[in-house]
């Protein structure tokens, strides 16, 4: 944890001393600068960046939007019947999914073998709903201790909610470029019925296809990324929907699953829809599947 704070500062002295241009202060007076918290966590504007311990994050205004999918969008799914979503509160979601060179900044070295993309920029898989928010607390814990963001904020997993809010960015389309979606615009469509192995590489490093227009990339395909809630086969409505206590109908094993979004490198492109959701245990892995954090402000804390 030390060394990972100390990580903090120094990525907050750079980014300050280059923002500075000059560098003329001296390293105590920037680090004085730079150790409080934010002034004012919330952004102004959708799509304003903000970077705390190496993770960029962009902003994400809160607003209404209807969640879910109309009958007559194609590849439609029973699960997306359309709710209307109040969020009353702004957040930070991540501008990239959680790279490899993260995670094993925050966490350390990952026990399986990456067979499908491998590189700092290329996106962490191989991790469960666990790992993922191990991650966050990790960050959240750096982060405070590092003094970059107050203890009423912290970074965890978005909800289902959050995270089609996000990846819509205002647009009412299946895509959040349009009704359409190109092998320009997303990576996906790589794995074929029958095909035994998978592509190398499949996954591709985060940012290289274009962001939305709130300046996220990666929002369709490349790799799912976990929510926080629980699945249920109705979507949840009203204020600030939030499932990550509430279980949902058990699978047909016995077992109970966290939701999924976005599509990933295996998927075809309706799978990617920015309504499309899945299933999966939390404690299950795949080669598919990662995530991206969200700064959002902690339950019960004023800030």
């Amino acid at each position: 944890m030390r060394s990972l704070v100390r990580w903090f500062l120094v990525a907050g002295l750079a980014s300050l001393a280059g923002a500075s241009g000059c560098g003329t202060e001296s390293a105590s007076s920037q680090l004085e600068a730079i150790s409080g918290a934010r002034a004012n966590v919330a952004g102004t504007k959708a799509g304003e960046e903000w970077e705390v311990g190496g993770v960029r994050l962009c902003w994400c205004p809160a607003g209404r939007f209807r969640m879910g999918s109309p009958l007559d969008e194609p590849g439609r799914r029973e699960d997306e019947a359309q709710v209307e979503v109040t969020l009353s509160s702004g957040f930070w979601m991540g501008k990239y999914e959680v790279t490899q060179g993260q995670w094993r900044r925050v966490v350390g070295e990952q026990q399986k073998t990456l067979r499908v993309g491998k590189g700092d920029d290329f996106p962490v898989y191989w991790v469960s709903y666990d790992d993922a928010l191990l991650f966050a607390r990790k960050l959240t814990e750096a982060a405070r201790a590092a003094r970059r963001v107050p203890e009423s904020w912290e970074f965890d997993l978005p909800t289902e909610a959050q995270w089609e809010y996000a990846c819509r960015a205002g647009t009412t389309t299946a895509f959040s470029f349009g009704t359409e979606l190109t092998l320009q615009q997303a990576n996906f469509g790589r794995w074929k019925p029958g095909q035994d192995e998978s592509p190398t590489p499949s996954a591709e490093r985060v940012g290289r296809y274009p962001p939305n227009a709130w300046g996220l990339h990666d929002m369709h395909g490349n790799e799912f990324e976990w929510c926080r809630d629980w699945y249920h086969r109705q979507l949840p409505g009203g204020v600030d929907p939030d499932r990550s206590d509430v279980k949902g109908a058990p699978n047909r094993d016995g077992t109970w699953s966290r939701s999924r979004r976005g599509g990933a490198w295996t998927d075809e492109t309706w799978a990617c829809r920015s309504a499309f959701r899945l299933r999966f245990e939390p404690e299950r892995s795949a080669n598919h599947i990662g995530f991206r954090v969200a700064l959002v402000r902690a339950i019960g804390k004023q800030g």
